[in-house]
Order: structure tokens, then C-alpha cells, then sequence
């Protein structure tokens, strides 16, 4: 059966959509965590958790959350804000260039829109940093739109409970599908859901299907069933494959990590020479490897993570 022919079913088939809402925002009301950011409707509040949340954990998001608002209450405060100093609050997330770009969203905000948060999914996603899922999760999430969009967890939902598990499934047909599947007035809680399910039972390497509340309508439990592999891991089928990460001790992003906590641990306004950086960036550092920390340094500088001049390498201010 294709993506098309399954789009068209669901959409012909009134019941299993009540079936599939039920059961899903049924079991989403009772087993959804507490999270901070499902509180608010604060498109600014939203929007620095959704830039937090890609790709880190939610428990090491949790306090860096709730920090990183009490130094900057509001998108002004952000707006306004050193760089360096978001830079600092934003340590141990990793990934320090979305902290950049998050500023500059903010500033944009303020410059071009007044400090007034656009709704359009169009015209956030021109922001800086802002791609279409997380755009479509601030028009859902603060703004209560029905907006269908994609992040791993989702993704990985909608394929398993909707597609044929030997079925090549491209991105715009996800997406097209979770579209489909919307309930219409009900959006917020049913992306919390569909996120919910993913990150807690219908994990990639080891669903909980026996748990699951949409286990009696998910083509993929159902086709491991018909083929008696009931609970084994999920078929292999053609589709695109969840982002893997490279490793990351050793790699270019490991040591522009060291690099910018390296300038972290500085006073404010304060530099280092690169032959005092370099050995805190790595042990074995000498001279000859003065060409490899510029490229890395270039690198950040251009991701406006840091400022390089006569005086040395220091955080922008």
C-alpha cells in the first residue's frame, strides 16, 4: 500500500482518525511530564526551549532552561544582552551557534517586527536559526495553530504507525501525512504527544511497544506480529534513516568546544594569544599545530562565536 493510498484511507476512514486521537491524547494526559514549557503560551519562552531541546536531552535542559530565563526574562533582555554573556549561559548545552543565532532572532524580532513575536510559520522560519520545524513548533506551541511539522521523535511516530514498514517514505510524504492526521482545534496536544510517545515508549533502538497506546493501530507492530517477530527490534525498511552522530571526542566540534570554554573561563573583554589557547584547547599542542587552531578559530568566527584581532581570540561582546 503507498503513503498516498494511506493518506487517502485515513482521510476516508472518519473512525480510525477518532480512534487514533483518542487513544493517543487519552494517554498523553495522563502520562505527560510536567515540563516547564508546556506551561506558557510564551512564543519567546517557547522558542528558547525548542532552540535548547534540538538534539540534547531534556534532563540537561531542565536547569540550563530555567537559568538561562531568569539572566534574560524577556526577548528585549536577550536583544540586549552581550554576546559573550549568552554565550556563558548557555554552557553545557553544547552546540554554542544556536545560542548565537537565538540573539539574533531576538534582535531581529525587535529591530523588524517591533518586539512583536510573528505567527506566520512563514515568516519565522526567515529567522536566524529558525528552520521549519522549529518554526512550526512555535506557531503550534505558543500559538495554538494547527501546524504539522517534524522532529525525529515525530517522525519516527508517524512512519511506524502509519506506513508500510517495507515502504520507501520520503520527508514531504511524512509530512504530508502528518498533516493529514492533524485533529483539527487539537494540534498542541497532539505534537506534545506524538513528541511524548517518541522520547518515552516508541524509542529508536527499543520501543516499548507492549505499552504503547497505539499499538493495536500501528502498521509496523501489526506487520512484526503477522511475521511473528512480535516484540524484536523494527524491520529494516527503505527509508531515511534517523541522523546517527559522528563521534565526538577528537572531532572539529569537540575542540571548538574547548576553544569557547577556554574564553568562558576569561573576565569579560579579556583575550588569549593563541599560544596560550592552544594548549588548553588540546595537551599535546605545539607549534606546528598553529595552522589547525586558526582554521577552527576562523571557523567560529565566522559562526560569530568569537572575536580574533591583534590582541588574541576572546567572546564578542
Amino acid at each position: 500500500m503507498t503513503v498516498r493510498r494511506s493518506i487517502d484511507q485515513i482521510n476516508e476512514d472518519s473512525l480510525i482518525f477518532h480512534e487514533l486521537h483518542q487513544a493517543l491524547l487519552g494517554w498523553f494526559s495522563n502520562a505527560a511530564r510536567d515540563l516547564p514549557w508546556r506551561r506558557v503560551r510564551d512564543p519567546y519562552r517557547i522558542l528558547v526551549a525548542e532552540v535548547m531541546l534540538q538534539q540534547t536531552q531534556v534532563d540537561r535542559v531542565l536547569p540550563k532552561y530555567e537559568a538561562f530565563l531568569e539572566r534574560f526574562p524577556t526577548i528585549q533582555a536577550l536583544a540586549e544582552a552581550s554576546t559573550a554573556d549568552v554565550i556563558r549561559m548557555w554552557t553545557g548545552l553544547g552546540y554554542n551557534r544556536r545560542a548565537v543565532n537565538l540573539q539574533r532572532a531576538a534582535r531581529e524580532i525587535i529591530e523588524r517586527y517591533g518586539g512583536i513575536f510573528p505567527q506566520d510559520v512563514g515568516i519565522l522560519v526567515t529567522l536566524p536559526g529558525i528552520g521549519p520545524y522549529t518554526a512550526g513548533a512555535v506557531a503550534c506551541f505558543a500559538f495554538e495553530q494547527d501546524v504539522a511539522f517534524m522532529d525525529t521523535n515525530i517522525r519516527r511516530v508517524m512512519r511506524r504507525v502509519f506506513t508500510d514498514p517495507t515502504e520507501a517514505v520520503t520527508e514531504r510524504a511524512l509530512l504530508e501525512l502528518a498533516r493529514a492526521a492533524l485533529p483539527v482545534g487539537r494540534s498542541w496536544a497532539w505534537n506534545q504527544a506524538l513528541m511524548e510517545l517518541g522520547s518515552l515508549i516508541c524509542t529508536a533502538d527499543a520501543p516499548a511497544c507492549w505499552r504503547c497506546p497505539l499499538r493495536d493501530l500501528c502498521r509496523d507492530y501489526a506487520a512484526r506480529r503477522a511475521s511473528d517477530e512480535h516484540l524484536a527490534p523494527t524491520p529494516a525498511r527503505k527509508r531515511i534513516a534517523e541522523r546517527r552522530e559522528r563521534p565526538f571526542i577528537g572531532s572539529n566540534r569537540y575542540f571548538r568546544g574547548r576553544i569557547i570554554e577556554a574564553l568562558r573561563a576569561l573576565p569579560p573583554g579579556a583575550t588569549l594569544a593563541l599560544n596560550d589557547l592552544g594548549p588548553q584547547v588540546r595537551a599535546e599542542y605545539t607549534p606546528n599545530d598553529e595552522t589547525w587552531l586558526t582554521a577552527l578559530i576562523r571557523g567560529l568566527e565566522r559562526d560569530g562565536l568569537v572575536v580574533w584581532n591583534d590582541a588574541g581570540v576572546r567572546l564578542p561582546e
